[in-house]
């Protein structure tokens, strides 16, 4: 059912980040004011207001890298908990017997979870498929962002094994993917593989994400990936970076100046990679997150997604970037503030998304979430919250409490 104010002229009295009570004027899907609460003129049509008392009004969040293809695929597959390379080999195993129609349905209700989370832009890795039609998941992941372009971004990008040949990435470029990707340090020749990748990208002027070192002691693979894409125009991001957590500081702040300089935005996925990584590690198990801290510190692009839900490469997920900023906070000591950033402002600009904020000119690509300020809203994840794309509601969602046993109704009272 359509509610009267879906899109909506006036956001009144709704809270930003900053703590400021705030009235908020949009117009063909841009913010045009922020004023006081209380003092933007009242629209005549009463249906034009949104009354966000009580709400956090923020940045609407962006998953900047997802795998439709494979989400929801856990309790089909029931894949052994082990590495990232058991999980590949589970994983393969069931795309062998996978329908696009399969396909499609786990995507389209991972998208519809994300965006009722508030997340109103999403890019995903699509792996291309060993066998007779390498090109399944791209195809359904086309059909999902068709459907769902009113409510949501979807952008692309190609996952191909080394041996999977170039004729094929180029044949889903064509099929309708943004961009091109690959796991070259999982490669028998990681650095053959990486220039291979580059060179598509480079030859068809295309996004390049590459899911980079995604292991705590093996090769590192981001100098050459910067080396490689110095002075590009086109998006450039690395997904992943573990092994930048890992390797000794020197380097480690050596490496991230190397990828600012080449504008690389580096991809942190905490969950996934807290999951995956240091099985072989008994005692004083790693960290397998990418070094949060010093790349913010060094000024470098960074973003942050939920990468695998529910899926062989991690069996948990809620599909709400919350989830991903409390683990950026208790996994990588950044604040709420800061893991926030990473999954909106920060995803954007790795993204290469318009900027949206609560600014006059920015994008109205927000969400108002039920909470009295930032950090509240990243510890409980309240599930009331309004989400917009492009200045129109796209989702709602409301929830209740009772206490039937009590004696006298009570109202529940948040901590704040």
């Amino acid at each position: 059912m359509r509610h009267g104010n879906d899109t909506p002229a006036l956001l009144r009295s709704a809270t930003t980040a900053t703590g400021d009570k705030v009235d908020v004027t949009l117009a063909d899907g841009i913010v045009q004011a922020v004023v006081p609460a209380g003092t933007a003129a009242i629209p005549t049509d009463s249906a034009a207001v949104l009354d966000l008392d009580g709400h956090l009004l923020l940045t609407s969040m962006a998953e900047p890298h997802a795998h439709l293809d494979k989400a929801g695929s856990w309790d089909r597959i029931h894949p052994p908990m082990g590495d990232l390379r058991a999980a590949i080999v589970s994983w393969r195993a069931y795309a062998d017997t996978m329908t696009e129609a399969d396909v499609v349905d786990r995507a389209r209700a991972q998208v519809l979870r994300n965006v009722r989370h508030g997340t109103t832009a999403i890019r995903t890795h699509v792996d291309l498929l060993r066998g007779p039609d390498p090109l399944l998941g791209i195809r359904a992941l086309v059909a999902v962002r068709d459907e769902l372009s009113d409510i949501v971004d979807i952008e692309i990008i190609t996952l191909s094994p080394d041996d999977i040949p170039t004729d094929t990435i180029e044949a889903a470029l064509d099929a309708g993917a943004d961009g091109v990707g690959a796991a070259a340090h999982l490669a028998p020749e990681p650095l053959e593989e990486l220039e291979r990748i580059v060179g598509i990208a480079e030859r068809r002027g295309c996004v390049l994400d590459m899911h980079t070192d995604e292991s705590l002691h093996e090769v590192v693979t981001l100098d050459a990936l910067a080396g490689l894409t110095r002075g590009w125009t086109t998006n450039v991001s690395a997904g992943h970076c573990v092994r930048l957590g890992t390797v000794p500081a020197h380097q480690r702040d050596a490496l991230i100046a190397t990828a600012k300089e080449s504008r690389i935005g580096i991809i942190a996925n905490p969950i996934t990679n807290l999951y995956l990584q240091g099985w072989g590690d008994d005692v004083a198990t790693p960290r397998g997150i990418a070094p949060a801290r010093a790349l913010l510190d060094a000024g470098a692009r960074f973003a942050a997604g939920a990468d695998n839900v529910r899926d062989p490469f991690n069996p948990l997920g809620r599909s709400d970037a919350l989830e991903t900023a409390m683990l950026l906070v208790v996994g990588a000591h950044l604040t709420a503030h800061e893991a926030y950033a990473a999954v909106s402002s920060g995803a954007r600009d790795v993204m290469g998304l318009p900027a949206a904020d609560v600014t006059p000119g920015a994008h109205a690509d927000l969400v108002a979430i039920r909470a009295d300020h930032l950090t509240q809203a990243v510890a409980e994840a309240p599930a009331d919250r309004i989400v917009l794309r492009r200045g129109r509601v796209v989702a709602r969602t409301s929830s209740t409490t009772d206490f039937p046993s009590l004696t006298a109704p009570a109202p529940l009272e948040v901590a704040r």
